[in-house]
């Protein structure tokens, strides 16, 4: 097939055809076009040549074209699209380095394999072109709802036509018990957008708590509006789901109005959903209060709230335990992740036996080491001494407001606390002495001889091991694992390290090893205080 004036304008033809079924740029298709003739030009004059394939728009005549650069002469590699300066200086004026040369060639007469391999390259170009509108056209949906058609199931997972491309609702993204026929209507939400190399692959979902959440969006206008927010979500698909939301409209209720006139508007959700019975709580700041809400239907007796562990207690009367925990443990699960927080559900029962044992343990402690009666050593627990550092170094007034406590009692106290204290602490260095640790480490301050056992036995004997340390290893932490959150246990942990005392501690190490430059950090504060003040300024 040669490229003739009889069919110039049939290519271009062909152009604006694949463009309007495929919707993309004609010149696309061109470029396609003229990379499939230049791919066949090189088969017929060589490959090392630097053929070049030029179609004009409008007439649809194709040109041509050798192009040779001009190299230096120890970069000249391929003879046949390459030159040194001495050899271009018989076709071109003043030749430099970078100039090109630029000769129109015959046509080529186009075999069948030829023709072939032009075809190849068109469609692959075209397919390209049509990925890539399709990412363009979808990466900005992202988070939104749309709705599609059911094409076919594959594996459990669900193709759906989305218009303009096919998306993909995997089986674990689906609701529990939903099934789907070809040309069934679907509503999904998008989560992701990926540019792949089979195409871009837009990923649906039905589980996303952020599924319901658009939802509401859509059938209650106080949300689109702003004027109600969605702080929290969290669902158990197909079963159950609880939703934080709070006005920023005092005269609106912010429940009343997801729940809509008779239960309208979540009733709307619910259908969708396919009948996921959905709880509607009003948010709060305080998170033991919003926990309280969370829990319902069930009542609440008391919260203690563990800041630094993220972790909270909940007391509730025996008959409410099997309704806050609920079926599974359904209604405590979707509550923690509503507040974000570990929650431990008891008994006022079992809360009252707890303290009872604490109170034992530490009455049976102040007797046996301060040598006290179990009277005398209650007193002690119940005005909230706690262990024997709070009774050795506490203010000798908090003793004597103590009824029968007396200046010298208070005196006696005192010293036989720190004797046995002093005697712990001599105990605990000789047996990190024992295990091999060194002074650099004992000498370093902050760490009591009961911390320096515990990092012997831990392996951590110089400062330098101190150093390496990082803060969670010392102090402890938590840590997200396939949506949980895991317990990391801490060296020092059992001494009430925080985590902020753990990384002042181990950066002091590395300063006084040389390993960190002070006045960089010092630097580096600055920078974050004038970063956070310019912020602040802004805002």
């Amino acid at each position: 097939m040669a490229i003739t004036s009889a069919n110039q304008l049939e290519l271009l033809q062909t152009a604006e055809a694949v463009a309007r079924e495929k919707m993309i740029d004609p010149g696309l298709v061109v470029e396609a076009m003229e990379e499939s003739l230049a791919r066949a030009a090189k088969s017929r004059y060589g490959a090392e040549m630097d053929i070049r394939v030029s179609i004009d728009r409008k007439t649809g005549r194709a040109t041509f074209t050798r192009v040779r650069t001009v190299v230096a002469d120890e970069e000249l590699e391929n003879y046949q699209a390459e030159f040194t300066v001495e050899q271009a200086k018989q076709y071109l004026d003043d030749p430099k380095v970078g100039d090109t040369l630029v000769e129109e060639v015959p046509p080529v007469e186009m075999g069948r394999i030829a023709a072939q391999s032009a075809k190849q390259v068109i469609l692959q170009k075209v397919r390209e072109a049509e990925r890539d509108r399709q990412y363009e056209e979808f990466k900005d949906r992202a988070g939104t709802i749309i709705n599609g058609q059911v094409k076919r199931e594959e594996y459990g997972n669900v193709i759906v036509d989305v218009g303009r491309g096919e998306a993909i609702l995997r089986r674990n993204e689906k609701i529990g018990r939903e099934a789907y026929r070809p040309n069934d209507r679907i509503r999904c939400y998008i989560k992701d957008v990926r540019r792949e190399a089979r195409g871009p692959q837009i990923f649906l979902s039905r589980t996303a708590p952020e599924f319901m959440e658009e939802l509401f969006k859509m059938e209650v206008p106080e949300i689109y509006d702003g004027i109600i927010e969605i702080k929290a979500c969290a669902r158990d698909p197909g079963s159950r789901a609880k939703i934080a939301v709070i006005s920023y409209d005092s005269s609106i209720d912010p429940v009343g109005a997801c729940v809509g006139m008779r239960g309208s508007r979540v009733q709307a959700v619910v259908n969708e959903l396919q009948g996921e019975k959905i709880d509607i709580i009003p948010w709060n700041e305080d998170q033991p209060t919003f926990l309280v809400n969370a829990l319902q239907p069930a009542e609440v007796s008391k919260v203690v709230l563990d800041e630094e562990a993220g972790k909270i207690e909940v007391v509730v009367p025996e008959e409410q335990l099997s309704l806050a925990i609920g079926r599974r443990g359904q209604n405590v699960r979707l509550a923690s992740q509503l507040t974000g927080l570990d929650i431990d559900i008891m008994t006022e029962a079992e809360d009252s036996e707890r303290r009872q044992k604490e109170f034992e343990e530490r009455t049976g402690l102040f007797m046996e080491t301060l040598d006290l009666d179990e009277f005398f050593a209650q007193l002690l627990v119940s005005e909230g001494f706690t262990n024997l550092e709070e009774v050795a170094y506490v203010e000798v007034g908090e003793l004597l407001a103590i009824d029968g406590v007396d200046e010298d009692t208070a005196s006696e106290l005192q010293a036989r606390a720190r004797d046995i204290l002093e005697a712990k602490a001599k105990a605990a260095m000789d047996e990190a002495r024992a295990l091999g640790v060194e002074d650099s480490l004992v000498e370093f301050e902050g760490l009591t001889p009961q911390m320096i056992l515990a990092l012997a036995k831990d392996d951590v004997k110089t400062l330098e091991d101190f150093a390496t340390c990082a803060d969670w290893e010392l102090a402890g932490g938590w840590t997200q694992v396939d949506g949980e959150r895991v317990k990391d246990d801490g060296i020092l942990e059992p001494f009430d390290l925080s985590l902020q005392e753990a990384q002042d501690m181990v950066m002091t190490a590395r300063i006084m090893l040389g390993w960190v430059d002070p006045t960089e950090l010092e630097a580096e504060s600055t920078d974050e205080d004038a970063d956070a003040s310019d912020e602040e300024s802004g805002a």
